[in-house]
């Protein structure tokens, strides 16, 4: 009896700082987010009007803040797919095919992942510069180029942002993907090359089924980490521009507090918070499988 009660209070004693540190940075900062979105009040006035869901009818019929959140659900998107079919079929490659020099692979794409989201927008700005930047260099060398690409223009600012994005997650999820499919049993391959499955087959029948756990994880994790790591990119790329281009919704969120409307901004927090939830309920839900085991 003296063990056990002994064994629940070491269990309390390593837990309850966790709980404690999870309920005070957490639980307690998310619950006063609903709260505030309540009210009206602004960024560095302690006044505030209960407002009850006023917020909310103006948000939703706010062009701006929809206009941000078609943005944050392209570059969701689009990312989430380039950069997770990219890692399969590059770790498929490197792992089936024998490549020399794996390790050296594994560095090089793993590099942009431990760079800072500024050093790797301060790198693609100078990449996009119209003017002398390297990729309207390289296009100047075939073509005439009197009129520079504008590659942050609002035509192709999504479009430079996504590859960046790409570009930065692409070698962590290669580097995980590779360690999965180097445990899967050679022999599982033999027997299928036996029965005259091909490559393509094997990889969708064979590697894609037993890594589903692996990729089912990282991908819902990966989809709600786009939504603060597109704010960073844009933040340090374009700040949103231009005009309003390149926007995405926990931006509009901070320039809202910026503006002094921080019952507003915490409403559009609470916006992203419900769709981050329904998100990942949603991808877990289609994604769910039975497991296999080899």
């Amino acid at each position: 009896m003296k063990k056990s009660i002994g064994r629940s209070s070491f269990i309390l004693l390593c837990v309850a700082p966790a709980v404690i540190l999870f309920t005070v940075f957490m639980i307690l900062p998310t619950i006063n987010v609903f709260r505030m979105s309540l009210f009206q009040r602004g960024a560095y006035s302690p006044g505030e009007t209960f407002v009850g869901f006023d917020n909310f009818i103006y948000l939703i019929n706010d062009a701006q803040f929809i206009r941000s959140m078609q943005n944050t659900i392209l570059l969701i998107v689009v990312v989430t797919l380039i950069t997770f079919c990219t890692a399969l079929v590059f770790a498929a490659i490197l792992t089936r095919e024998n490549v020399k020099g794996q390790n050296f692979f594994r560095i090089v794409f793993y590099i942009p992942n431990i760079l800072s989201i500024v050093v790797i927008s301060g790198i693609f700005s100078a990449i996009y510069k119209p003017e002398n930047g390297m990729l309207n260099s390289i296009i100047g060398l075939f073509t005439n180029m009197s009129n520079p690409i504008l590659w942050k223009g609002e035509k192709l600012v999504m479009v430079s942002i996504i590859i960046a994005m790409v570009w930065q997650a692409v070698g962590y999820y290669l580097v995980m993907y590779m360690a999965s499919m180097s445990s899967i049993p050679e022999s599982l391959y033999e027997s299928a090359s036996l029965e005259g499955a091909s490559r393509f087959t094997q990889f969708f029948q064979i590697t894609i089924p037993l890594i589903w756990t692996n990729i089912r994880t990282t991908l819902t994790f990966f989809i709600i980490s786009t939504i603060n790591m597109a704010f960073l990119f844009v933040k340090s790329m374009t700040s949103g521009g231009p005009n309003g281009a390149s926007e995405v919704a926990l931006g509009y969120m901070y320039s809202q507090k910026d503006a002094g409307l921080f019952g507003y901004s915490m409403a559009i927090g609470v916006m992203i918070f419900l769709f981050s939830f329904a998100l990942s309920a949603l991808v877990n839900k289609v994604t769910k499988r039975d497991v296999l085991e080899y």
